[in-house]
């Protein structure tokens, strides 16, 4: 709930500031009813930057991956024991 607190409030100022923008007449008004398609293509940005940031810094665990191949080795020989045909060697 507290997030969408925050998310409501960001908006209530972003409209703020853009409603404010439009009745003083600071930037001309064809740029300023672009705004909002400015920020939208912006957070669109940024988003995409963080998943690549996200992806270049994705940790590697050897150890986990240890863990997990022998999870599977025994997964496959319970079903190998129950009688379940698992498709591998």
């Amino acid at each position: 709930m507290k997030h969408v607190l925050k998310i409501f409030s960001l908006l209530l100022v972003i409209s703020a500031l853009w409603i404010g923008l439009l009745q003083a007449s600071i930037l001309p008004q064809s740029h300023t009813w672009l705004l909002p398609i400015y920020f939208i293509v912006s957070l669109g940005c940024y988003g995409l930057l963080m998943v690549g940031v996200g992806l270049m810094r994705f940790p590697t665990c050897p150890q986990e991956a240890l863990l997990l191949q022998q999870d599977i080795a025994e997964a496959k020989g319970f079903l190998k024991q129950s009688g379940v045909d698992v498709g591998c060697k």
